[in-house]
């Protein structure tokens, strides 16, 4: 779930601690401007029963109990595995959160499955917004945001429902714990879920910032396996934007009720200037 991309084993231990963030920030935004990221998605398709066509993907689709299938007719075709497909293709069921990327004219298809649902988001590397993409505002990296913490392990990992930035599609993961903290004396907690690492953590949160100079809907924090006595540290310095801060075509899941923080983070990334430009429009 996280959208962090950069592991701190990839940074030079040498580095002092703004630079080891410049470091962190530059390796992360190239990893988001790459030439087939979440930049480069035009469009989110729903499959359905009924057979679809759709006019930046080649093929007919339909899905059911045994996946995503597609009728490629005369000219299209699919790379799939490094062979060409030209006629039919069954990719069986997906698992939630899974997906497969195959190669299209121009481009990618990710063919995958979210909130229940399998989904098409062809991803080319001549989008507008990839090729436009300037960088993330950020606040400046402040030591004062880097807090130790001590993570809390459920009884069991807890199955906590959390809504998405598609109206209507729910997100399930089982969150392992929660992680204590405090801030200027303030004690606060939040729900953590899993990791990309293992043993390690990823945190949904909102605070005071948001829909101020932060993206409303939700930031991401990657936190390192707890320690032996379940320590850990929260460097809110590096928390960041998920997809959906930037396009429309993102399912990315919204923090749990229980992480929308009182106080104002005034750390990490800021709202994307591709969403400030929208919401002018919008308002114009």
């Amino acid at each position: 779930m996280s959208n962090d991309g950069v592991s701190a084993t990839t940074l030079d231990p040498r580095l002092d601690f703004e630079a080891a963030w410049r470091e962190w920030h530059r390796l992360h935004e190239e990893a988001r401007a790459d030439p087939h990221g979440f930049l480069a998605v035009t469009d989110l398709h729903w499959l359905t029963p009924g057979p679809q066509r759709f006019p930046d993907v080649p093929g007919e689709w339909h899905t059911g109990d045994e996946g995503p299938v597609v009728v490629l007719g005369a000219g299209g075709r699919l790379v799939i595995d490094g062979r060409q497909v030209q006629d039919r293709h069954e990719f069986g069921p997906i698992a939630e959160r899974g997906g497969v990327t195959v190669g299209i004219e121009g481009g990618v298809l990710e063919v995958a499955r979210r909130g229940g649902r399998d989904i098409l988001r062809p991803r080319r590397p001549d989008h507008r917004l990839r090729v436009a993409y300037r960088g993330t505002a950020t606040y400046p990296p402040d030591h004062r945001w880097v807090l130790s913490g001590r993570f809390v392990a459920f009884d069991s990992p807890r199955p906590t429902t959390v809504g998405a930035a598609v109206e209507g599609l729910t997100h399930v993961y089982d969150a392992p714990g929660q992680i204590e903290f405090a801030v200027d004396g303030v004690p606060l907690s939040l729900t953590a879920f899993n990791g990309a690492a293992p043993g390690s953590l990823s945190v949904l949160f909102t605070d005071a910032t948001s829909g101020v100079t932060t993206y409303p809907a939700n930031r991401s924090l990657a936190v390192a396996a707890p320690d032996e006595q379940g320590l850990v540290t929260l460097d809110f310095n590096r928390a960041t934007n998920l997809p959906c801060a930037y396009t429309d075509f993102a399912t990315c899941p919204l923090p749990p009720a229980e992480n929308r923080l009182p106080i104002a983070v005034e750390a990490g990334e800021k709202t994307p200037y591709e969403r400030l430009a929208v919401d002018s429009a919008d308002r114009s």
